[in-house]
């Protein structure tokens, strides 16, 4: 692992790719090819933001991502 490395850093990546899949546009495709592009682009989504939401430690050259998955007590 680069001495460089930096877990927040990374984190940051993944908001902007979750902000990327939310602002691409869908292809001009139609039909079944249309909705799986947008199924996909929905998971793709879900992936980059959760990670980016997780809290990262790194201690002895091990990365640990926790994410609370649990529902808000406000609802969102």
């Amino acid at each position: 692992m680069p001495p460089e490395f930096d877990p927040d850093t990374m984190l940051l990546r993944f908001r902007e790719r979750a902000e990327a899949v939310r602002r691409r546009g869908l292809p001009p495709i139609e039909g079944a090819e249309r909705r799986r592009f947008a199924e996909q682009a929905q998971l793709d989504f879900m992936d980059f933001a959760m990670i980016a939401d997780a809290q990262a430690a790194l201690e002895d050259g091990i990365l640990t991502l926790r994410i609370d998955l649990r529902p808000r007590p406000d609802g969102n």
